[in-house]
């Protein structure tokens, strides 16, 4: 009788792994599927006449102006101009909420009279804002990324603020106990277990620092994708403000990714 060997049976960590790939592809792919349908609907339509594509454009008239504009070069530098007011506005955000935060969690006092008014802040509709910016700063690259800085900060400050909080209190009486001072259970208690509130935030605030900077952009820019949305509407070309929203889109997500890829790295070596 023949024997080939033992046959190799898969471990529950193995079977876990397969099913979790499966399970994977099988989302992206009907999220693949779905994206299809929807523009396959969307021109349907617009070639029968179900809808004015004058006013809804369709995948085909956006797909041919997204590829004269990168032919001639033109769309770059609006996608430039708008990825570094985000990216600028993102990170300031992000340094200026971790500063504010470790303040007011240093001083209680400080943090029981300014809690209000960081709510209020956090709550004001910043595209009210915008047109104060520009007065008081002109019209500009500065303006712009204020703009994006507004839209972010203030919950940024409050979500960090809580975060730093939320950290064991038996650690921190640890560190005192051992006779640290409370710089020490800041930085090697309170900062390093908030790393994780720190990532996420930082996913949340990427986001809001590009709907402020598209805020600014609309009022106060010549350039930048939020200029070319408000021209093309001005001008009835809305397959420019589709293709515009859609750049927004794969920025937003690519973004998104990037800090994504960050958090798993961190818990990778954690």
């Amino acid at each position: 009788m023949k024997n080939n060997g033992p046959k190799h049976v898969l471990s529950a960590q193995e079977l876990y792994i397969r099913q979790h790939k499966i399970h994977h592809h099988r989302i992206f792919g009907m999220r693949f599927l779905l994206l299809l349908l929807f523009l396959g609907i969307w021109e349907l339509c617009a070639d029968t006449g179900m809808i004015d594509s004058f006013f809804f454009s369709s995948p085909s008239r956006v797909l041919s102006c997204l590829l004269s504009m990168l032919a001639d070069y033109s769309i770059f530098p609006h996608i430039g101009i708008t990825l570094l007011e985000t990216l600028v506005s993102f990170f300031l955000v992000i340094f200026i909420s971790i500063l504010a935060a470790t303040i007011l969690w240093y001083s209680k006092s400080l943090s029981e009279i300014m809690e209000p008014y960081l709510v209020i802040l956090n709550s004001l509709p910043k595209s009210a804002l915008a047109p104060l910016f520009i007065v008081w700063l002109g019209t500009g690259t500065g303006t712009i990324i204020v703009a994006g800085i507004s839209v972010a900060l203030f919950g940024c400050i409050i979500s960090l603020y809580t975060g730093f909080q939320q950290v064991e209190e038996e650690k921190i009486t640890l560190i005192y106990t051992l006779g640290g001072t409370k710089k020490d259970a800041f930085f090697k208690v309170v900062l390093p277990a908030s790393i994780p509130t720190i990532l996420s935030a930082m996913k949340v605030n990427i986001g809001l620092a590009l709907v402020g900077v598209i805020i600014g952009e609309f009022l106060a820019a010549r350039r930048g994708l939020g200029y070319l949305i408000i021209y093309g509407s001005q001008v009835f070309q809305l397959h420019l403000v589709i293709t515009s929203i859609i750049i927004l889109c794969v920025i937003a997500m690519g973004l998104y990714q990037m800090i994504q890829y960050l958090e798993h790295w961190y818990k990778k070596r954690m």
